[in-house]
């Protein structure tokens, strides 16, 4: 089961964004037709409000509560949270979940590092495979940030790899194609356990800092076809 976290905000009590659903669907549709035939279900999760909102972390909330409801209506199943922005630092927390079982976070937003302010969490994704993958231009959630918090979980889980996608922003619409490629290959390695290609296993096999810089090669999705 894979749950697709859209972004959201930092601060609002108001509706989620209906615009921010419709940009997660193409990621949804990816990741959903190679693994149909193997029963492989992808949802999309309606977040309550839009806005993180602090310590109360709502959208990580909402993500567990999804998680909870995968167990409830299908049973003993590994689930994957996949989330974008907001929703990527979302799928990073509620990690902690028992169904989870893997983590791919693009271009999470995290919070700028302060000493009076207690760091992300990363104790929650040990025993979880994790993929983070930001655009090296993203000018609204800082790429240097995961890489501190990838570079923090490496030290308690290995297997934890992040790619760089240079030159995109944070929407990764420049080498969408790609990031979508990456994307499957990783979700349908973690939760059907084929085979991940030969650079996520490099990247997953590779101490830090290789394996949390790894540069997602273009063509890559053209790379995998026989």
């Amino acid at each position: 089961m894979i749950l697709v976290l859209p972004t959201g905000e930092q601060v609002s009590d108001r509706r989620p964004s209906p615009v921010a659903y419709a940009r997660v669907l193409p990621l949804a549709r990816a990741l959903a037709r190679p693994g149909a035939a193997e029963g492989l279900a992808v949802h999309v999760v309606h977040y309550r409000r839009r806005g993180w909102n602090g310590t109360d972390a709502q959208l990580a909330a909402d993500a567990e509560w999804a998680a909870e409801e995968v167990v409830r209506r299908y049973g003993d199943v590994p689930v994957c949270l996949a989330g974008h922005g907001m929703g990527g630092r979302a799928a990073l927390q509620a990690a902690g979940h028992s169904a989870v079982n893997s983590v791919l976070a693009m271009a999470p937003w995290l919070p700028e590092q302060d000493r009076a302010v207690e760091p992300e969490p990363v104790g929650q994704l040990a025993g979880r495979q994790v993929l983070i993958m930001h655009g090296t231009n993203d000018e609204r959630s800082d790429p240097e940030l995961s890489y501190r918090l990838a570079e923090r979980a490496k030290k308690i889980n290995r297997d934890i790899c992040r790619f760089e996608v240079h030159s995109d922003g944070h929407a990764l619409r420049q080498h969408h194609g790609e990031v979508l490629a990456l994307a499957a290959d990783f979700v349908l390695g973690a939760l059907l356990s084929r085979s991940y290609s030969r650079p996520v296993a490099d990247a997953l096999a590779a101490p830090p800092p290789l394996g949390l810089r790894m540069p997602l090669a273009a063509g890559f999705g053209r790379l995998l076809r026989p």
